[in-house]
């Protein structure tokens, strides 16, 4: 491509002082108020004729002044939309109006919007406000803001790699993946895939439950170089997928890293939780505070079913993966249409209550990378309305005997998932309406970063929401927010508990448990996959006591009723992962099985080959396919 900025420049009126890069969006300034106002249908042309973004902005001698803009704002924006900030980006002539309820704030058509640039020439942004305040999320606005010059650099830079002049003549054509973790196992995904032009990561995460030496993907290999990577996707915030992208930033990563807003907020939050839960254990953490702001500053985040440029030979385009707030699959469009590989990474093709179902519509598509979890022929979920019963049949048969239900739960999706479950129950007269569901450990603060993406819930909560009839509202919740509180809980009446961790490595629900477990009235449900070697697993497998160290090691009989429920889990299921495939749309030439234990990986693969007759293979860690 020859310098497109060049082009654009060429074809426009000279009132057009200036062209700049975005990441792959490409932004025009004008000081001609005239033009700026009515350039709609030019720049629309100049969009279907190149196929790439591109936004006209006013420059800084035509903005009405930061004080006046307010005032119009406030004047123009009615009341009922509770406007609660409004922040100024004037290295981008942009302004950003934080709002209880956006829709108010935008107007019928966007006609609000389209008047306060009218009037004051910054190009306006509303965002919502968390229904439940959200620490985390306002403090990466403000992240976000405070470094807007130098974002404003960063991601002129990755535009100028990005449309670097490439021609598929030049070289020769292949695509290589190597799997660096997540090969035949659960946890620390981690792909490389490499073309003549592009290094780029897929995931990389941490195996929490895995002993040093198996908790970290494979990177001291020949293939991996950090100073040639181009660009890290992130599929979801889960620490097996993102828990390692900050220790990269600290090792010297400098490009982009691209998810989803959600995705950015939760994995943050997780890193921040990773980082204090290594004080706790007397560890070092293998990154800082300051290693998780970097990520931010060089996070790219990204809408479901947008096209984006990320090098010179690939196209990203996420879509919906079903499995947890903002989780996406990861489609790339390689060398101008020479491949198409879709990642799946989690997914979910069932819709849940908090979530719809995981696309399965896509442009082209030649090679799969499919998860496989629950793959074995063993792994049959009931129906959702069947696992529903059990956990409400074992929550009112444990407060039928004065006890309390601990349910750990992954702080991101399942957690949300069991809170709806339980409010309809409750509302349903399903469980008596008077008993307390405690809230503990991170799952409230991730509940509120749920409640400022409403867009990416499943349509019945978005319209929950926009009706503001938040169901994550309910004052049957109660949040647990000191160790004085979570002692009253202990101590207190028959109630239900969520609590993180989902696998009882650290966290509030293992010290739920060390005070629960000698008591035969008391219910543990375990509603999350449990990892090799977490203690999850060991009570899953009938171990009959617990050591916990401290000062004085404590050894707890199990004496609480155990309880497993797989079918709650937002991974598919094996009749899922045979639906998905059959129902996709271009079928995949290739399948490539990862993200399982061996026995389900394989047996995945061999009922994909039988069914559908098409190549599959289920690579180890350190395995390098070559796909085209």
């Amino acid at each position: 491509m020859p310098d497109i900025l060049k082009v654009i420049l060429d074809e426009l009126p000279k009132v057009v002082s200036s062209a700049t890069f975005e990441g792959a969006n490409i932004v025009l300034y004008t000081g001609d108020k005239s033009f700026f106002l009515k350039s709609d249908e030019k720049i629309r042309g100049l969009v279907n004729k190149l196929k790439k973004r591109v936004e006209l902005r006013a420059s800084k001698e035509i903005l009405l002044s930061e004080e006046e803009t307010k005032k119009e704002i406030n004047k123009l924006i009615p009341k009922e939309a509770e406007v609660d900030n409004i922040l100024f980006d004037d290295a981008r002539s942009s302004v950003v109006v934080e709002v209880k309820k956006p829709g108010l704030a935008i107007g019928k058509g966007g006609e609000i919007l389209k008047t306060i640039k009218e009037k004051t020439f910054w190009t306006p942004t509303i965002m919502r406000i968390p229904a439940i305040k959200s620490k985390i999320t306002t403090a990466i606005r403000h992240t976000l803001f405070e470094n807007v010059s130098y974002r404003k650099k960063f991601l002129n830079s990755i535009g100028k790699q990005i449309y670097t002049e490439w021609s598929p003549e030049k070289k020769d054509e292949w695509v290589r993946l190597g799997f660096l973790g997540g090969g035949r196992q659960v946890g620390r995904s981690c792909l490389l895939l490499q073309t003549p032009e592009s290094k780029i990561l897929l995931d990389c995460g941490i195996d929490i439950a895995a002993s040093n030496s198996d908790k970290f993907p494979i990177l001291n290999v020949p293939e991996f170089d950090i100073k040639e990577l181009d660009a890290i996707i992130i599929s979801h915030a889960h620490l097996d997928h993102s828990g390692l992208v900050p220790y990269l930033y600290k090792l010297g990563y400098k490009g982009p890293c691209y998810m989803t807003a959600p995705t950015r907020d939760i994995a943050a939050l997780l890193a921040l939780d990773f980082i204090g839960v290594s004080y706790k254990k007397a560890e070092s953490p293998l990154f800082k505070i300051a290693d998780v702001k970097t990520m931010i500053k060089h996070s790219i985040a990204l809408d479901f079913n947008v096209v984006t440029d990320i090098t010179p030979d690939v196209r990203l385009t996420l879509y919906n993966a079903g499995h947890c707030l903002g989780s996406s699959m990861i489609h790339l469009n390689i060398g101008n249409g020479l491949h198409n590989l879709l990642y799946t990474a989690d997914f979910k093709f069932a819709r849940s209550r908090v979530l719809d179902l995981a696309a399965n519509k896509f442009p082209r598509l030649e090679t799969l990378i499919c998860e496989s979890t629950y793959g074995g022929k063993q792994n049959i979920f009931m129906s959702r309305k069947e696992t529903e019963d059990i956990l409400i049949d074992t929550i009112n048969k444990t407060l039928e005997r004065k006890g309390k239900a601990l349910v750990p739960v992954l702080g991101v999706g399942r957690a949300q998932e069991i809170m709806m479950v339980i409010d309809a129950a409750i509302k349903e007269g399903r469980i008596k309406k008077n008993v307390p569901v405690y809230i503990d450990g991170m799952v409230w603060d991730i509940t509120a970063i749920h409640t400022a993406y409403p867009n990416f819930l499943s349509s019945y909560l978005k319209t929950q929401v926009f009706q503001d009839k938040n169901p994550f509202l309910s004052e049957r919740f109660n949040h647990v927010g000191s160790a004085k509180e979570r002692q009253e809980v202990i101590e207190g009446g028959p109630c239900i508990i969520l609590a993180t961790s989902g696998m009882l490595v650290g966290g509030a629900s293992v010290e739920y448990l060390k005070n629960l477990a000698d008591n035969k009235n008391n219910s543990l449900i375990i509603v999350s996959y449990q990892g090799h070697g977490s203690l999850g697993r060991q009570i899953q497998e009938g171990v009959k006591e617990l050591t916990f160290e401290g000062e004085k090691d404590e050894i707890v009989p199990i004496k609480l009723e155990v309880k497993s429920i797989d079918s709650f889990s937002a991974h598919a299921g094996r009749k899922e992962l045979l639906g998905f495939v059959n129902n996709l749309n271009p079928s995949p030439r290739r399948i490539i099985v990862n993200h399982g234990e061996p026995s389900r990986s394989l047996d995945l693969a061999s009922s994909f080959y039988k069914i559908y007759k098409v190549e599959t293979s289920v690579p180890r860690n350190l395995d390098i396919i070559r796909i085209r």
